[in-house]
């Protein structure tokens, strides 16, 4: 059980994080099929972490009373006591800002791994304009809720270095090419959707944990009052079949283009660390 018990957690903690679109949702709903597994979707605890650690930091006028020793308990507790009423034996903590805290969750649980599901910028960037336009009388979190724009004006809010796209590839990258590398796994949608026994069964390794059979036929995920609050239904759906589907892009072919090569971990010599990638 993952109780706190004498200041240290008992059980694995590991963490789902990568891009959006990408198949987190897909894996989390897998994963939790795994009756000794917890997994979900993006969750609060990566904001309640930096928020913690921020208010802990020097604009605290009393944070020179606060050594580094009692933030890590403090930020290590923020972890126990969340998932305090966990009976599972391994827990997954989804969230996109996950790889930009590589070296705090290092410290923090040494043990842990990083699983970062990816996918080709161009068609994520396509996947959230599909549910834009799907949705087109329900204005979505993603943009503020605001309407008005054209499919540039959204792809360029997305990949900002604040956008719900930029933010995380930054973060991915410095993940990749950081000195924890070797804790990250990196999932591509691409097979998870075509060859999800091989996907899972490389995250198992990975952890160091037994395998599991899977139903890959009969996957059940709900999230749909958290998509209809957001303004987006459909944003965590997953279909209940596990399969690759090929489809024609809805963006104009210069807009496609533009992101065509930002794939970075599927080239060999932009990997120096040698990040595993499945």
């Amino acid at each position: 059980m993952y109780l706190l018990e004498g200041g240290a957690v008992q059980g694995s903690i590991h963490f789902i994080s990568g891009l959006p679109r990408s198949g987190s949702t897909l894996l989390a709903a897998l994963l939790r099929q795994n009756p000794r597994f917890q997994a979900g979707m993006s969750g609060p605890l990566a904001g309640l972490f930096t928020d913690l650690l921020t208010k802990m930091g020097g604009s605290n006028e009393f944070s020179v009373f606060t050594s580094d020793e009692q933030r890590q308990r403090i930020l290590h507790g923020l972890f126990d006591n969340y998932y305090a009423d966990s009976p599972a034996e391994v827990i997954f903590d989804t969230n996109r800002a996950w790889c930009a805290r590589m070296p705090s969750l290092a410290r923090l649980f040494p043990d842990s791994r990083v699983i970062a599901c990816v996918r080709q910028v161009s068609w994520i960037i396509d996947s959230v304009e599909r549910l834009v336009r799907k949705n087109v009388f329900s204005p979505s979190s993603i943009f503020n809720y605001t309407l008005g724009g054209t499919v540039y004006t959204r792809a360029n809010g997305l990949a900002g270095p604040d956008g719900m796209v930029g933010y995380p590839f930054d973060a991915l990258k410095e993940a990749f090419y950081g000195e924890h590398a070797d804790r990250l796994m990196l999932v591509q949608y691409e097979t998870l959707a075509s060859d999800p026994a091989r996907a899972l069964n490389a995250i198992y390794d990975f952890i160091g944990e037994p395998r599991f059979q899977h139903d890959f036929e009969r996957v059940e995920f709900d999230a749909d009052e958290f998509d209809r609050r957001a303004g987006t239904p459909g944003l965590h759906k997953v279909k209940p079949k596990v399969a690759a589907q090929r489809r024609q892009t809805v963006l104009p072919p210069d807009l496609f283009r533009r992101f065509e090569n930002d794939a970075f971990w599927r080239e060999p010599a932009l990997n120096p660390r040698g990040v595993k990638v499945v």
